[in-house]
């Protein structure tokens, strides 16, 4: 029914013409009080990926914050490992605020969780919610895809093929040291012994750092069911950029150009759409107060205020519909000198 609602809405419905967004639209910029300024060399010799470099805003005239990073989430080995900012996603719709994060893979290894019904079957070896033991190595979590029937694709885990890996089709793929890419599949990725996850979705949304081919004209269908490429509405997307570091984008009154075009500014190389619709967006960090302290929704924040209906809370329920991805430390950093 909420669904339903939404489909209706957005396609009558497109976000104003200029303006400034509210302040509640933005999110806080404490992040902890840990500004990106890790010495480049430092994070690289300790086996970190180099920190982002700012991202230029859309608008003429960036907010306070607009596109600088802060570090979110738990230290790893002392280090940032995910950092967060805000952009708007063009120069028109001024008002609507989305949000960026940036995920150190060196830092964190990737996990698939399989949601109650999305992808169906089961139990796998990683279903919702979020065991204890997850809990004290959680850094962030964000959204799957769609379900299966609209996601043109397949959905591998940890030795379960649910449904047939599609060719060309988009895929975010995990490794088993806990690395993750995105790429088609059956070029850029493959199939291998170290493969242990394989999550599909559309097409790629960029490919060779440039947004894919027709993207304001291809059928509706393309980029979400009944929404469409030219429907605003609550999108997300992740990408891998030229230095192997995942980025990911989620928000409000989106259409697939911009944020396609997000993901190109905050560095991705190749990047997919995931879920659509604002019940299903969310990318959360986790902070306890000790470095082993146990992820709880205490300790959650979610990368925009109020941008979604459930926020942090649906990865520590087993009732949850969809699957998503969590980032947790590593013992050491995958590229530190032994």
């Amino acid at each position: 029914m909420v669904t339903w609602i939404e489909n209706l809405y957005y396609s009558h419905h497109a976000p104003p013409i200029g303006g400034r967004p509210s302040n509640n639209a933005i999110p806080s910029r404490t992040g902890g009080g840990r500004p990106p300024a890790t010495v480049v060399s430092d994070r690289v010799r300790r086996g970190a990926t180099a920190a982002p470099a700012a991202l230029v805003p859309f608008p003429r005239d960036p907010l306070p914050g607009e596109g600088k990073w802060v570090a979110a989430g738990r230290l790893v080995d002392g280090m940032p490992a995910v950092y967060t900012t805000f952009m708007r996603p063009d120069a028109v719709h001024t008002t609507v605020v989305d949000g960026v994060a940036w995920i150190d893979p060196r830092l964190v290894s990737a996990r698939l969780y399989s949601g109650s019904y999305v992808p169906g079957g089961g139990p796998y070896k990683y279903n919702t919610p979020l065991p204890v033991s997850a809990e004290a190595s959680l850094v962030a979590a964000f959204n799957g895809g769609f379900r299966l029937n609209d996601s043109q694709g397949g959905y591998f885990t940890q030795g379960d093929m649910v449904r047939p890996l599609v060719a060309g089709a988009a895929s975010f793929v995990i490794y088993q040291n806990g690395t993750a890419t995105v790429g088609a599949w059956g070029s850029e990725v493959n199939m291998g012994p170290s493969v242990v996850a394989v999550r599909q979705n559309l097409s790629l949304l960029v490919d060779s750092g440039r947004p894919a081919p027709g993207l304001a004209t291809n059928e509706k269908s393309q980029w979400g069911t009944v929404l469409g490429n030219s429907v605003y509405v609550s999108r997300s997307g992740v990408g891998v950029t030229r230095d192997g570091a995942l980025v990911y984008v989620g928000g409000p009154d989106l259409d697939a150009v911009d944020l396609a075009r997000l993901l190109v500014r905050a560095g991705a190389v190749r990047a997919m759409e995931l879920d659509i619709n604002s019940q299903w967006v969310n990318f959360a960090t986790f902070d306890p107060a000790s470095r082993k302290g146990l992820a709880t929704l205490g300790s959650a924040r979610d990368l925009l205020p109020s941008s979604d209906m459930a926020g942090a809370y649906r990865y520590f329920v087993s009732y949850w519909e969809r699957d998503f991805f969590t980032m947790s430390t590593r013992p050491r950093p995958l590229g530190a000198a032994s």
